[in-house]
């Protein structure tokens, strides 16, 4: 192979990899970037909203290869709490064959919602304090393998450690930043 060859299969394989899709996370639940009555926080938790505090539809493509299952986690960055903000949601084990999740669940057979700073496991819709609009951060890692450790990971795992596990071994990430303010 000559050197003007060698050139011409080397941009061919620059084009071929800057041509492979991007990973990427996006809501019907929230099509203008923002969340809706029925994802907001319920009155029952006492922050002082009222909305039905159903989960996210999501949807999401061109996970990177040798993904084995995805790690889901929506965190509020703005939250006033002086560690850094309030994680609202987080699901470990969702298989990788998934790529959509309904709004209100049912969450896919083998994912498991694990506590988040509301101190159980399960959706906590946005709720910032009034007069305030907070950012709402979704986040999809994929991940290489099924399940996260088993010894480490039940219902009851903190998010600072599948925060700490996932931010170790993910292939990549999509995320999705949403906003709401009242």
């Amino acid at each position: 192979m000559n050197i003007a060859s060698s050139l011409l299969a080397a941009s061919l394989t620059l084009v071929a990899t800057a041509a492979q899709a991007e990973f990427t996370l996006s809501s019907p639940s929230a099509p203008e970037g923002t969340f809706q009555s029925e994802n907001i926080l319920s009155e029952p938790y006492g922050f002082g909203c009222s909305g039905s505090n159903m989960s996210l539809a999501l949807d999401w493509s061109d996970a990177p290869e040798g993904t084995q299952s995805y790690v889901l986690r929506m965190h509020d960055p703005d939250a006033p709490t002086g560690i850094g903000g309030w994680t609202h949601w987080v699901v470990v084990n969702i298989p990788a064959h998934v790529t959509h999740i309904d709004a209100g669940g049912p969450l896919p057979s083998g994912a498991l919602e694990t506590r988040t700073d509301f101190g159980v496991a399960g959706y906590g819709g946005p709720c910032p304090p009034e007069n305030s609009s907070h950012k709402y951060v979704v986040t999809l890692d994929a991940m290489p393998m099924a399940t996260l450790p088993e010894a480490m990971i039940s219902a009851d795992s903190m998010p600072a450690l599948i925060g700490f596990i996932t931010e170790g071994a993910s292939l990549g990430q999509a995320s999705l930043t949403l906003t709401y303010g009242r």
